[in-house]
């Protein structure tokens, strides 16, 4: 196994899961840390074609589907870092991360991708865990916030899984970076109207956070995934992005305190598992 694709993957979902701890030390708005990342975040990619010399790439016009998937990961990220305002960040990364979930579901049901035994108990295994993870309760005593988070994480959760179905209509000629360049500059168009709508004010202090959000979770996460995804199979890579969530609900419970009980820890690890075990299924259909 390729060890500098796997400590890429890892990397890539480490950084990944930093978009919640830059939200939160600055205190900005969820629409302009979605605004920076993604505009910095081409910003810093255009650079590093141009630095290799792979500009060439950028003048293929995108299509449609890596247009309208670059709108839907402008919708999952904004989504994502207002839920993280409102609610745990365990609860939200957990959450999101049963986009995959909803994705193999609407495959099944009209994409013809039929799912066999095995992957529905992942998937009730998946949902399981979710339920775990909210103390197999929905009474919201935590507060309105409470409520509203898990909602804003589940609206994050479906444009994920639309980010994920939508990049299976791009065809498989247009170059990897191509398309990952053109998706974070929609998003960020597609963010511009409401960064410029609240122009909250920026110090010099939270405008350095910007430029590392632009940088970490932006550039070099999405830098990592496009290497990492080149040198390992789809289902290897797909295995160690759920170091994202774990990284995450480690950010909530060191630097915010956010604890988690047992049951909720169990509900992790089985979200979690059933994850992993969907990656390594695919991987074993796909070999002849």
């Amino acid at each position: 196994m390729d060890s500098t694709g796997i400590t890429l993957a890892i990397l890539s979902a480490l950084f990944m899961g930093t978009i919640g701890v830059f939200s939160r030390i600055t205190g900005l708005p969820a629409e302009t840390i979605t605004f920076f990342r993604l505009l910095l975040g081409a910003g810093f990619l255009a650079i590093f074609l141009l630095a290799t010399r792979q500009a060439v790439a950028l003048r293929r016009w995108p299509t449609w589907p890596v247009i309208i998937n670059g709108a839907l990961l402008a919708g999952f990220i904004i989504f994502y870092v207002q839920a993280m305002n409102l609610t745990s960040m365990a609860n939200a990364i957990m959450l999101v991360y049963l986009a995959p979930v909803a994705a193999s579901i609407f495959a099944h049901c009209f994409m013809g991708e039929r799912l066999n035994f095995a992957g529905w108990i992942l998937i009730g295994l998946a949902m399981l865990g979710f339920a775990a993870m909210m103390e197999f309760r929905l009474d919201f005593a935590d507060g309105s916030n409470h409520a509203a988070g898990l909602g804003l994480a589940a609206l994050a959760m479906l444009c994920y899984a639309g980010f994920i179905l939508m990049n299976r209509r791009i065809r498989p000629h247009v170059p990897v970076m191509t398309r990952a360049f053109y998706q974070l500059l929609t998003g960020a168009l597609v963010m511009l109207p409401f960064f410029l709508h609240s122009r909250p004010e920026i110090t010099a202090v939270n405008g350095l956070w910007l430029l590392a959000t632009g940088l970490i979770p932006g550039f070099l996460a999405i830098t990592f995934a496009v290497v990492a995804l080149s040198r390992l199979p789809a289902a290897t890579f797909g295995t160690l992005a759920y170091f994202e969530p774990l990284a995450v609900v480690f950010f909530g419970w060191s630097l915010f305190g956010e604890n988690l009980s047992v049951l909720q820890l169990a509900g992790c690890a089985t979200i979690m598992a059933s994850g992993c075990a969907k990656a390594l299924l695919v991987s074993r259909t796909a070999t002849p």
